[in-house]
């Protein structure tokens, strides 16, 4: 295996395109078990960090939906107060 960075320094892409290596080599198989748990043990990290950005991201698109709503709702609260 190659040095890894800390889960948390790696974006969302980042994250994802290292988990979709790991998968493919434990797949492939053929390696050793102290190199297979490592392997496991980094793709479970690496699934955790995917989905923290995953939720972030869901909680950034609610909050943006609310205030649409709310300014929907309200049509006077967009007017400048005289």
């Amino acid at each position: 295996m190659t040095e890894t960075r800390p889960t948390q320094e790696l974006g969302y892409e980042e994250a994802r395109e290292e988990l979709v290596d790991v998968v493919r080599q434990l797949e492939q198989g053929g390696l050793s078990l102290d190199v297979s748990v490592a392997l496991w043990e980094r793709g479970e990290a690496l699934v955790k960090r995917c989905e923290e950005h995953l939720d972030g991201a869901s909680k950034r698109v609610e909050a943006v939906l609310n205030e649409a709503e709310e300014a929907a709702a309200d049509p006077e609260s967009e007017e400048p107060h005289h």
